[in-house]
């Protein structure tokens, strides 16, 4: 893959203060709560630019791109958005603490040079036509990048990674930790022989997007659409694979709105495939240790190669679905390779969402009856307490998807389903941001 250095445009610290209040996580995971806390942490938040408000009053003249584009161009304009006057990759570093474990995952952001996705880039996720199109519109309006595109590549040398521990021992540009204590540190590689290396060490990677397949694609779409030079890359961090902080949490599913949903159907019907263990309790104690058994089980499971997935349906017991009958799953996906078909998620989707509960890849598109929740702590509990409370029927917990497997799924060139990845921590946008 081509990559290349760039003169990034930063938020000015002397204009704004604390650059860490002017920036945030992607645009794709900010509920509209999270969204009006960002608005009042600082009038310069990215967030004002990557997820604007909108207001009843929107038209094709003035609406959250137009705005962002007044936004963007006005910071220019006054500093608060100063470009770097060096050429740089930059060094992004992210400490993190995962059930007591501590992390430090390594990236750099570089402008790498746009291709259809093939043997060089491959996808590992299925994407959705609405947030394609809003960030069309948005790229459109600002003529700039703001958001990272998150690339996998493997590199046993860690040849970046030495770079990137050896800058950071610099002067951070950036140093601010989150809500969820992860703490973000940038710095600029600007030395030619330093980037020179890390070019070189990439230009016979094959990469997998690991989070961002919408930027991506609307990346290709918008070169494609105006054939402006500059729009021919992309802003991206990679992350080397052989890096012990590349985390992959599951997301976990929760089903609403079906009709006649019954969880007694539901096990009758999966027993025709899955065998089934059933943990009772009949206290609130008693609840805590089903969960926590049925959730060491599914890990055991999962080592051992077995696909199995747990549920909860607020009666007084978990279930353990492991499956039994693998030529269901060959049955139900004739054209897919057996490494899709060896993933819980696609197990889970095609065998039990489509075929027992009637959500087809339609409904799936337009989450009327799905709602992903990521397995971060107090995940589980929130999607108990939803099922408790009859917000939603039922709920699928799910074992991280492992990167060998994403590796095999993307290099057969198929997708798994959406939301099946969630890459612990997200790359903050804001960071970094290239003008056009």
């Amino acid at each position: 893959m081509e990559i290349k250095p760039f003169k990034a445009f930063r938020f000015n610290e002397a204009m704004v203060g604390d650059a860490g209040k002017c920036i945030a996580p992607p645009y794709d995971v900010i509920d509209a709560i999270e969204q009006q806390q960002l608005y009042e942490k600082s009038e310069y938040n990215i967030v004002h630019i990557t997820k604007g408000k909108t207001t009843p009053s929107d038209n094709e003249t003035n609406n959250q791109y137009t705005r962002a584009a007044d936004y963007f161009n006005t910071w220019v304009k006054k500093g608060i958005l100063k470009q770097d006057t060096a050429e740089s990759i930059y060094a992004y570093v992210q400490g993190f603490n995962l059930a007591g474990v501590g992390f430090q995952r390594f990236s750099f952001i570089a402008l790498a040079k746009l291709e259809d996705f093939g043997k060089m880039v491959r996808p590992h996720e299925e994407t959705l036509d609405g947030p394609k199109i809003d960030r069309l519109n948005l790229e459109r309006a600002t003529a700039a990048k703001f958001g990272l595109v998150f690339m996998l590549y493997d590199d046993k040398q860690k040849i970046a990674d030495k770079i990137i521990t050896k800058t950071a021992n610099q002067e951070p540009l950036i140093d601010f930790v989150d809500e969820q204590n992860v703490r973000h540190r940038l710095f600029a590689i600007t030395a030619r022989n330093d980037i020179d290396a890390i070019a070189k060490t990439m230009t016979d990677k094959s990469c997998i997007i690991a989070d961002g397949h919408h930027r991506y694609e609307v990346g290709l779409s918008y070169y494609k659409e105006t054939g402006n030079p500059a729009a021919g890359y992309q802003m991206i961090a990679f992350v080397n694979t052989c890096d012990d902080g590349v985390v992959i949490l599951p997301y976990h599913r929760l089903v609403g709105n079906l009709k006649d949903f019954c969880v007694e159907k539901l096990l009758a019907g999966l027993k025709k495939n899955f065998g089934i263990t059933e943990f009772r309790f009949d206290s609130r104690k008693g609840q805590m240790d089903a969960r926590q058994e049925m959730l060491m089980k599914m890990t055991v499971e999962c080592d051992s190669g077995k696909n199995a997935f747990g549920i909860y349906a607020g009666s007084d017991s978990f279930y353990l679905a492991v499956l039994k009958n693998k030529r269901a799953i060959d049955s139900a996906a004739p054209n897919m390779s057996n490494g899709w078909k060896s993933l819980d998620v696609s197990v889970l989707h095609k065998l039990v969402l489509e075929e027992l509960l009637g959500i087809d890849e339609k409904k799936l598109a337009s989450q009327s009856n799905i709602e992903y929740l990521v397995g971060t702590s107090g995940a589980v509990d929130e999607s108990i307490n939803k099922v408790d409370s009859k917000e939603k029927q039922a709920v699928f917990f799910m074992n991280p998807v492992k990167m060998q497997q994403l590796r095999t799924v993307a290099a057969a060139g198929e997708k798994i389903p959406q939301k099946s990845t969630y890459f612990f921590p997200k790359l903050y946008t804001g960071l970094t941001i290239e003008k056009m």
